[in-house]
Order: structure tokens, then sequence, then C-alpha cells
């Protein structure tokens, strides 16, 4: 094991694949071989064009070269000598890079249930940032939910809104090629703003209501004030995106008066260790997520739309960037 290709942004728009050495794990580490890492188009497509407002927590992050990717699917190889709880030759899911060996602690390690296939598994990540969105939303089974932005984070909301008993849960997007991927089942509904009027198609299919709870994933900051016209008085908003900017808005009308409650839900947000109270962790929400694949509840293969040789990670990086509108799960094969 002497290669180890690995994808690199090495400046703003510049992305190429290095040879770099093979990890060598610690006492309490594991080596995998990845078969599919999955594309974070939100925040690898952030960091790899640079486009972001200076002195924000963005801009103070992003430093160049850069290993992105953290949606990985891979072969335990080699364990630790303190290694008790992963074994070679095990299938796991974990936040590792775009590289054909990355290593991790055996801890971060989420096993994968044989039922589970791979292109299933490599959402996981998106699985465990929705899921802890909802959570802290607090819906509950017959609210309304309204899903700005219907890329892989918004896809994956409306569905496990959806099988949380949401109902109606209603997609919204302006790429008529992303409302196409939303599942053709019975409270499901996909609106494009650009000729339809949201306020009147939430409405319409709430029993003329508007919704209990809106989640904003379209990232864009000049567009989140607007989203607040399809919440009800006392709705809760949670911004489950990273927005790229500021949003200038006056919080009399758009907090105080309606008395929203305003909700952030970053991943680091989950609960680091799971408790009585909060048994929540990212590894319990990946674990949800690979049952609900598993018995069928979600379905989520056909939601890969790009399926490439790890080989091909620079030019499918420069189309992105170029445009990502059509694009869902891309992913890497290693």
């Amino acid at each position: 094991m002497t290669s180890n290709p690995t994808a690199v942004f090495t400046d703003v728009e510049t992305s190429t694949i290095e040879d770099r050495p093979v990890p060598d794990p610690g006492p309490e580490q594991v080596l995998i071989r990845s078969d599919r890492t999955l594309v974070s188009t939100g925040t690898e497509l952030t960091i790899l064009s640079g486009d972001v407002p200076p002195g924000s927590d963005w801009d103070q992050h992003i430093e160049y070269p850069f290993t992105p990717g953290y949606n990985n699917i891979g072969t335990v190889v080699e364990v630790g000598d303190d290694v008790e709880t992963v074994t070679e030759g095990q299938r796991v899911a974990t936040y590792g890079s775009h590289a054909r060996y990355v290593c991790t602690g055996a801890s971060a390690c989420r096993p994968i249930p044989d039922g589970v296939t791979d292109d299933e598994a490599v959402f996981f990540t998106i699985a465990e940032i929705v899921s802890n969105g909802i959570r802290r939303s607090e819906l509950t089974w017959g609210e309304s939910a309204v899903v700005y932005g219907l890329g892989l984070l918004g896809q994956l909301a409306v569905r496990l809104c959806h099988a949380a008993g949401a109902r109606p849960v209603i997609g919204v997007d302006v790429a008529d090629s992303r409302l196409e991927y939303l599942p053709d089942e019975p409270g499901i509904v996909g609106v494009n703003p650009l000729e339809e009027d949201a306020e009147e198609i939430v409405r319409n299919a709430n029993g003329g209501s508007l919704a209990d709870v809106v989640f904003e994933l379209t990232g864009n900051p000049d567009v989140i004030i607007n989203e607040f016209d399809v919440l009800r008085d006392q709705g809760r908003f949670v911004v489950l995106s990273s927005p790229r900017g500021e949003t200038p808005m006056d919080f009399h009308d758009y907090c105080n008066l309606p008395s929203y409650t305003i909700i952030g839900a970053h991943n680091s947000s989950h609960p680091s260790v799971a408790t009585p109270d909060t048994p929540w962790t990212q590894h319990r929400h990946a674990e949800i997520y690979f049952d609900l694949v598993n018995d069928g509840t979600l379905e989520v293969e056909s939601l890969v739309s790009h399926t490439e040789p790890y080989e091909e990670a620079p030019r499918l990086y420069d189309e992105l960037l170029e445009d990502r509108s059509k694009a869902m799960g891309v992913v890497l094969e290693w």
C-alpha cells in the first residue's frame, strides 16, 4: 500500500489529485480503504470557490491547500493494537476525506448493516445533519413543514419530516430538476416559487393554514426573509443551511411581533455524549438512518445523479462550480 490518491484544493477554483502517503493507524485507530465518497456540493464548493464574506467564520476556516470530503464509505483493512470495537473487513461510514486510504479513530466508525448498499450509506452524514435539525425544530406528528432548497440536505429533510409524521411537507426550489427528485407520495408537495405563489400553495395544501415549521436549506442569505412568508405566527424557523453572508432583518416584523422561534441547527450542535435526556448523537442518528433505509421507509439511491471514478474529481469540481443545479448525489468511486 504505497499509493494514496487524494483530492486536494490547491487554491481558489483549483483542484487536483495528489498521491500522498498511506497513513499509519495509531493504537486506537483504524485504516480504511475507501469504496465510495460523496461530494458535499454545498460546503466543498463554498470552500473551493473562495466566495465568502471577508472576516467571516467561513473565511477563517478556509486555508489552501485544503483536503475536502466528509462522507466516506469504506472497508477496514488494518486496526490499531488497542482497537476492540472494529474488525478488519468490516464496512464502515466515517467522516474521512476524498482519498483511497483514510485513517480515523475506531470510535468514529459507523458500522453499516449488510442490507444497506454503499450508494445508500454514502448519504449518512447528510442524514445526521438533517436529523439533528428536525430534532431541534421539535417537529411533531401532524404538523406541517416547508423546506426551502432541495439539494441533498433539503431532499433528506423532506423525506425525514414525512417519515416523522409531518403532513403536508412542502419542498420549495427554483430548479425544476431538483423538484423532480421529490418522492411521489401523498403529503409531499413541490413548489417552484418563480412559477407559483409559495404562500398560496402552502395554504391550499395545509387546510388554509401556514406552516408550523420552515427549514432554510438554500444557503442564500438574500432569500431568507421571504421564507418567513409561509410561516404561521409562533411558528419555528430553522436555519439548517450555512448561509454565506448577512441577512438584514427587522426583528420586530420577523421575530417579535409574530413571536417566531428562530433556531440554528449546525451539525456541531449534536450532543457529544448520549445521556437519558439527550440520546441523539451523530452515531445514533446514523443508526436510525440505516434502519430507515434497511426497512424501506427511505428510498435514497435515486438521489445519486453522478457516479465517477476518483480521477475525474477535478473535472467534476470544475463543472459543479460552473453549474450545480442539475447535480444531486455526486459520488466518487475509489
